[in-house]
């Protein structure tokens, strides 16, 4: 089974919306990762490492229609541009899909994501996509979790995991590294 893994920059409140800023903010906080943290390096160095593991793109609409435009021209990411890439999206449409950037496929539900996950290949790797998240994690199909977790307390935000009351989900530190400026690594397998 294909491990599906969950990787953002996330405050310690628990608050992963755009942390470049952007449209669609709805808080005064936008841009925290960029605006109070001093850049290291080797603090980012996790999602060069990611690389080696990623054989596929996991997104909800909103953040594909971020990323996509972007991603696809950008330097930084194009080791990401042929990658298969899969939209967790009821309402997306085949034609509002970015030409240039890998194949696309659109999933429209939960049950398609399990049926990707029992399919062959390696591990597929969500970035940003909140409310993908909560909604994976809380129909228990997040494998990995692979934070930067970052000294803010921002208050207002989207939120990594959802409210509800549910089952415990009990996790497994796999790696952790914390960094001068504050960030801390953490990788978590989810048990069970």
């Amino acid at each position: 089974m294909r491990e599906l893994v969950y990787t953002g920059f996330v405050s310690l409140d628990g608050v992963v919306d755009s942390p470049g800023g952007g449209p669609g903010e709805d808080h005064r906080s936008g841009g925290w990762v960029f605006k109070d943290i001093e850049f290291l390096p080797e603090a980012f160095s996790l999602k060069g490492e990611e690389l080696e593991d990623t054989t596929a793109l996991m997104f909800g609409r909103h953040s594909y229609t971020a990323f996509a435009p972007t991603w696809r021209d950008s330097d930084d990411h194009a080791d990401y541009k042929d990658l298969p890439k899969y939209v967790v999206s009821t309402t997306l449409s085949d034609d509002a899909l970015v030409e240039g950037w890998g194949p696309t496929t659109i999933l429209r539900s939960t049950d398609d994501v399990i049926e990707l996950k029992k399919s062959v290949g390696g591990a597929i790797f969500i970035h940003g996509s909140a409310e993908l998240a909560r909604r994976m994690s809380d129909a228990r199909l997040i494998d990995r979790y692979h934070l930067l977790v970052f000294p803010v307390l921002l208050g207002a935000g989207k939120r990594l995991f959802s409210e509800a009351d549910q089952d415990k989900h009990a996790l497994s530190l796999r790696e952790s590294a914390s960094y001068p400026n504050g960030v801390v690594k953490l990788i978590y397998d989810v048990d069970g």
